[in-house]
């Protein structure tokens, strides 16, 4: 059953940034008991979208592919198993930290079993256990500023960008950064709350959060991508009330590299 708890009230002062929250103290607990103990329809529509973005790569045709933001959301790093022979994990919190470390080191916790069956099922090419999936999965503390341009082969990023800060240029820099990350040609996959304003886990404090929808997306990604492509799922009853009316689905590619010309009297 849905927590319908009331909405979170919005501040009137400054726009708080990324770096005005405690990453560090990220609830975990409560953020998987809400959100991620039982498979919910939200998370089986963004695993089928997902899974057929990785279904294009033959297997370990990607040599080095990105989680951005990946706290302790397991899913995006099953999905890419298979495809990729490197899985960076990028997260800024000492808490999301922990748990990711933990899980890898010791053992998946039995919830995440329905959600790694499903991604196999719709992705055969991924292994028989949910840990030799994982088992490419590097952990790295880190931010969006830490990322070196051009790296990627394939970057991924679910709930983040929008969750993290409620500065509208902000986002639009971290997306930028998101983007940067991948090689020309390099492929994007991200998730979004869709107009979801700053929100609480648990009672818990207020996290900042930007509200954006698909007119949001278009005008951060268009100029920098090709393919662009959005998709939305619906507002999910079954999780609990964070403000917001849906989720976004984005692919999309980094635009190949132009052709260098020979200079005159050249090649």
């Amino acid at each position: 059953m849905s927590d319908r708890r009331p909405p979170v009230p919005q501040a009137t002062g400054p726009l708080r940034r990324n770096k005005d929250a405690d990453w560090d103290a990220w609830p975990v607990d409560d953020y998987l008991a809400e959100n991620y103990r039982l498979l919910h329809p939200l998370d089986v529509g963004v695993i089928r979208h997902h899974a057929t973005v990785y279904r294009r790569f033959a297997p370990g045709s990607l040599p080095r592919t990105l989680e951005l933001g990946a706290g302790p959301n397991l899913y995006p790093l099953m999905l890419a198993g298979a495809a990729s022979l490197r899985i960076d994990a990028l997260e800024p919190g000492a808490a999301g930290v922990r748990y990711l470390r933990a899980q890898l080191d010791h053992g998946v916790d039995d919830s995440w079993e329905p959600f790694y069956a499903l991604c196999r099922s719709l992705d055969p090419a991924l292994p028989d256990r949910c840990a030799e999936a994982l088992r490419r999965v590097r952990v790295r503390r880190g931010t969006a500023a830490d990322l070196e341009p051009g790296s990627y082969d394939l970057a991924s990023m679910n709930f983040v960008a929008e969750s993290v800060t409620e500065d509208a240029e902000e986002f639009a820099a971290l997306c930028g950064a998101f983007v940067a990350a991948v090689r020309p040609g390099g492929t994007l996959l991200a998730s979004f709350m869709e107009r979801m304003p700053s929100y609480r886990i648990g009672t818990g404090p207020v996290w900042p959060a930007c509200p954006v929808d698909e007119h949001a997306l278009r005008s951060v990604f268009a100029p920098r991508t090709t393919g662009l492509r959005i998709t939305r799922l619906a507002k999910d009853s079954t999780l609990p009330e964070y403000g917001d009316s849906g989720v976004l689905l984005l692919t999309a590619e980094r635009p190949a590299a132009p052709a260098v010309s020979a200079a005159p009297g050249q090649g």
